[in-house]
Order: structure tokens, then C-alpha cells, then sequence
């Protein structure tokens, strides 16, 4: 037997081997699955139904009125998707998957009433993160209101001068000795909910000197502090069912226990930084860094939105004597399309199983997510009114609409710049500028 014959039969054996213990393993549980749960299935299926019989029919509207829609985050919150079970359930997902699940369903429906519904969820996010059990127990709820009495909750981070600068921020919070109180002054800008929230988080700098270190989140009610105002409302070039506007902090007075996490963690935390000291990330990039993987999954409804309807417009939109999809150039930039969503999805989903499993981001793949994402859906957005033609540049066919939402995911909680850098320092290991 020559040692050709040797090798054939001992990769022969070794396959034969490999294939019974495929076999064997096949009724085996496996650690790795990409099949969602039926309760996953159920919850996607679900929320589904409310944006295409809910929120879609009204989409146009509500994007011309540029109003908050209450009337349908009420009826969202009379059927358990807007409320505190409701995000509590989503989240509880140990694979982390229920709350992208949901937001790629709702921002399918449609972006800008989808933000009015999940706009909260940043401040609760905030909370969540930062607060004390007490604060949770306390203010979670509040963010939401009731069915009956449907509130909404505002996290405050950006200024007209610091945006994606976290270090630039200006608005004040000076502990008052005498009345043991927190004295809050500043100027918010693009506040989801600005002003018409009872809660707000609001991020302060206690100590300029310690620049981003030197930052806590504070909880501002509306309906009690006094000293807090809602600034000019943003008319905005998409999502304009969801308020925008300016907040203003005008020696606002809130209580000592109103900063999360309480003061005596915020003096210890302080003084480390003081001392040169590590500490945990900042109040603003603790609840970027959560969000972002969810941030990414609103993106990616709305280029699944634009994709699916230019795919169903070019398999019946005929010129030339045929369907437009029979012409490469279309067919090819549909399945691009297709793939580029499917890709980005698998990034927020694994970003969002890290997330949930506190498997730490060494590569910044929370940034990764959401920066593909954004990228993919203003990429298919455009192709989309691309394949529409002239058609496509009016209101009165959605993917206008689609595009002008999905174009604040290159900027908003970390622009696609920052995420790079974000993306760069974490690969590399060094403070790149």
C-alpha cells in the first residue's frame, strides 16, 4: 500500500468518524443557536402587528403635524408595549436580544413615532445603570406614567457646545450645604422629550477641573423642581413625530437624594478621580455605551422599512415591457441591500448579547453595531428612492420619509466619527485624536 492509499484511507476514516458525531450531537443541545425562542418569536410577531395596523397608517400624518402622537403611545401602553413591565420584560431577555427585537419592529412602523415611544427608554436606561434600587423603584415608573395617564422621560446630555465633546459640558450642580439641596444651571439641547417630560436626567458637572470625571446624572421632576423650563421645540429634518427642544436649568433646586447613584457614592467617586484615580465611564457615555446596540436596531427597522418596499415597487413596477427587478443593475442593488441589513444585524445582535452578559466590549462592538447600522440604513434609504425614481423624491411614497429618519443615525448618540475613534482607540490600545 503506497502512502497515497494510506492517506486516502485515513481521511476517509476521519470523515466517516466526523459525520457520526454530527449525527450524534444532533439531538444534543448546543451552545450556539441562531433561531429565536418562541417567546422571542411571539413578542417580534406581536409588536409587528402594532406598527403595521397602529402606528403605520398614521405615519404620515404625525410626520407632518411634527407633534408628539399621544393618542398611540397610549393605546401602545394599554397593551403592555409602553410601560415599566413592558421594557422590564424586553430587557430581561437573557440573551439580550428582546429589546432590539422590539425596536427593529416599531422603527419598521415607523421612526418618528417609534422614537416617542422609546424615547424614555434612555433616561430609564440612565436610571437603570446608575440609580440606587431605591431610585429605580421610585423613578422607572414615573418615567412611564399609567395607560390612564401616559408620561414620557427626557435624558439631557447634549448642550449647544458640547455634543459629542462630553467633556464640554457646561450645566452646573452645586450641592447646597444649608438646605441640603442640589442647585442645577444650565442650558440641554436636543432633549428627546425636552420639556414635556415629567422626568428628566440630567447630566451636571460637579467638578470642572475633573472635565468628563467630574459629571453625575441628576433627576429632574418637572412636576416638583422648580427652575427647570422647556427652551425652543427643534423642527427637524426626520423623525418629526418625536419632540425635540431645548431645556433650560434656571437655579433649579432638587433634592440631595436626587442624584443616582446618591451623594455619598458620588463624593467617594469624586474623590478618586481627584486622586488620579480610575473610575467607571462617565453618566453620558455609561448610558451611550448601553443604548448603542438598541440605537442600532431602530436603523435597521427603517432599512428593512425601505428595503421591503422597494423590493415589492420593483416586482411591479414595469418600463421597458418588463418588471424592473428583471434589470441587474435593480436586481443586484435589492440583494445588496438585503445582505448589508442582514450584516449589520448580526452586529447589534451579538453587541447586544455581550451587553446583556456583561461580556466586556474590547473591541468596542457596541460602537461597531450601532455605526454599521447607521451606515446601512441610510445607504439602502437612498438606493431606495433610487430604484423609486422620481417617485421615490415625493411624500407621497414612504421611502422619502425613511430616508429623512435614517439619516440622524450617522449623528445622534455618537456620530459615525466618534464611533470610529471610539472603534480605533479600543483595536489599537492608544489614545488616538
Amino acid at each position: 500500500m503506497s502512502a497515497t492509499d494510506v492517506t486516502s484511507a485515513e481521511a476517509t476514516e476521519a470523515a466517516e468518524a466526523a459525520v457520526e458525531a454530527i449525527a450524534s450531537s444532533a439531538s444534543k443541545e448546543v451552545a450556539f443557536s441562531m433561531e429565536l425562542t418562541q417567546d422571542q418569536k411571539d413578542i417580534r410577531d406581536w409588536v409587528h402587528g402594532f406598527a403595521a395596523d397602529v402606528m403605520r397608517p398614521a405615519a404620515h400624518e404625525w410626520d407632518e403635524k411634527e407633534k408628539t402622537p399621544w393618542p398611540i403611545i397610549q393605546e401602545a401602553a394599554k397593551i403592555g408595549l409602553y410601560g415599566f413591565e413592558g421594557i422590564a420584560q424586553f430587557f430581561a431577555d437573557p440573551t439580550g436580544l428582546g429589546l432590539p427585537i422590539v425596536n427593529e419592529e416599531l422603527f419598521w412602523g415607523d421612526a418618528g413615532i417609534g422614537m416617542s415611544i422609546m424615547g424614555t427608554s434612555l433616561a430609564v436606561a440612565a436610571i437603570f445603570g446608575q440609580g440606587t434600587g431605591e431610585q429605580i423603584g421610585e423613578w422607572i415608573p414615573r418615567c412611564f406614567g399609567t395607560p390612564d395617564d401616559v408620561k414620557v422621560a427626557a435624558f439631557c446630555s447634549s448642550e449647544p457646545n458640547a455634543g459629542s465633546d462630553v467633556s464640554a459640558v457646561r450645566t452646573t450642580a452645586k450641592y447646597d450645604e444649608a438646605t441640603k439641596e442640589w442647585v442645577l444651571n444650565g442650558q440641554k439641547a436636543w432633549a428627546t422629550n425636552g420639556g414635556i417630560s415629567d422626568v428628566h436626567v440630567v447630566i451636571a458637572t460637579v467638578d470642572r477641573e475633573l472635565k468628563s470625571r467630574g459629571h453625575a446624572a441628576f433627576v429632574v421632576p418637572m412636576s416638583e423642581a422648580k427652575g427647570i423650563s422647556e427652551g425652543a421645540k427643534v423642527s427637524k429634518h426626520g423623525l418629526r413625530a418625536s419632540h425635540t427642544a431645548d431645556v433650560y436649568l434656571d437655579d433649579c433646586r432638587i433634592p440631595e437624594n436626587y442624584v443616582l447613584g446618591g451623594k455619598e457614592k458620588l463624593d467617594e467617586r469624586l474623590a478618586r478621580a481627584k486622586e488620579g484615580k480610575k473610575n467607571k465611564s462617565n453618566a453620558s457615555m455609561a448610558t451611550f455605551e448601553a443604548s448603542r446596540p438598541t440605537v442600532g436596531a431602530q436603523a435597521l427597522g427603517i432599512a428593512r422599512a425601505a428595503y421591503e418596499y422597494a423590493l415589492d415597487y420593483a416586482k411591479e413596477r414595469e418600463q421597458f415591457g418588463k418588471k424592473i427587478i428583471e434589470n441587474q443593475s435593480i436586481a443586484f442593488t435589492l440583494a445588496r441591500m438585503k445582505m448589508e441589513i442582514d450584516a449589520a444585524r448580526l452586529l447589534v445582535w451579538r453587541a447586544s448579547w455581550m451587553g446583556r452578559n456583561q461580556v466586556p466590549f474590547e473591541n468596542a462592538e457596541g460602537s461597531m453595531s450601532k455605526l454599521k447600522a447607521g451606515e446601512v440604513a441610510v445607504w439602502v434609504t437612498e438606493r431606495a428612492i433610487q430604484i423609486l425614481g422620481g417617485n421615490g423624491y415625493t411624500r407621497e411614497f414612504p421611502v422619502e420619509r425613511f430616508h429623512r429618519d435614517a439619516k440622524i443615525y450617522d449623528i445622534f448618540e455618537g456620530t459615525a466619527e466618534i464611533q470610529q475613534l471610539v472603534i480605533s482607540r479600543a483595536i489599537s490600545g492608544m489614545y488616538i485624536k
